[in-house]
């Protein structure tokens, strides 16, 4: 377990090569479905992962498999267009190998999508969510093993997902009229869904909504001292909550849906940081 030194310079050092002179300040992680925003990446450089070291092809339907880098509303950032899950059998420390690499290019920030299942009662498919915390059950953890160079050994994780930057994108979506909600995201294995009694679970712990990712990518982006901020689209209600069987199609046909209002938001955040 854990990841040296030569791997993350071996990815870095190639990705740097296909960014030439540009030094991305912000990474944006893309979800399932959400792979529109790469498309609006201005002098675009497109990085397939075949051409990273360590980086895997992603096997799920609506993550594409490149790092596409530019300018975004005047911002120059690098956009990772599909992720590592752990349930593809992929170890921790490659699901957080791309938050290790954006540090170590010099990106202070990193921002975090993803589709989840909605277990606040007033959510509805269709809802985003501010993530202000988070609950790791996936039951690995990327810090596990000899301590990563550039990594803490005991990171402070009272503020993970980081609170001026929430209060920047709160003050995006009220200008936008985008409705905005906030919760607590929790991080589980999968690949399965919950069952109905693993959602009433979730309820009693306090989660709002329940994935199978982004968890890994945070802490490790917090150990290495990097400012998070995340949004789930909440595409389905979970198990138990609705009469409808739940199906990844509808993940990714609701995450379409709501493309618009999710990239107008982080792109609202984007111009607050130039």
């Amino acid at each position: 377990m854990g990841v040296g030194r030569g791997a993350i310079e071996s990815a870095a050092n190639a990705v740097s090569r296909g960014l030439g002179s540009l030094k991305p300040r912000v990474a944006i992680v893309l979800g399932s479905g959400l792979g529109f925003l790469a498309d609006e990446v201005g002098r675009a450089t497109r990085m397939p992962y075949k051409d990273i070291p360590g980086f895997p092809e992603p096997g799920v339907a609506g993550h594409k498999g490149e790092l596409v880098a530019g300018t975004l509303d005047g911002v120059a950032v690098v956009v990772q267009s599909g992720r590592f899950h752990l349930y593809e059998g992929h170890p921790p420390e490659v699901a957080a190998l791309p938050a290790r690499v954006f540090h170590a290019l010099g990106v202070a920030t990193l921002i975090l999508t993803n589709a989840a299942g909605g277990i606040r009662p007033t959510f509805r498919p269709g809802t985003l969510m501010l993530i202000a915390d988070h609950i790791n059950l996936m039951w690995k953890n990327p810090l596990i093993g000899p301590v990563a160079p550039g990594d803490a050994r005991f990171p402070d994780m009272s503020d993970p997902y980081d609170g001026g930057l929430r209060k920047i994108a709160r003050a995006v979506a009220r200008d936008a009229r985008i409705p905005l909600e906030e919760g607590v995201y929790a991080g589980l294995l999968g690949p399965s869904y919950e069952t109905p009694a693993e959602v009433r679970m979730l309820q009693r712990i306090g989660a709002d909504a329940v994935g199978m990712s982004t968890v890994p990518e945070v802490i490790a982006a917090r150990a290495r001292g990097m400012r998070c901020l995340g949004f789930s689209t909440i595409t389905n209600l979970a198990a138990g909550l609705s009469a409808q069987p739940l199906s990844h199609a509808e993940v990714l046909e609701v995450g379409t849906r709501v493309a618009g209002q999710l990239g107008s938001l982080i792109k609202g955040v984007l111009r607050e940081l130039r």
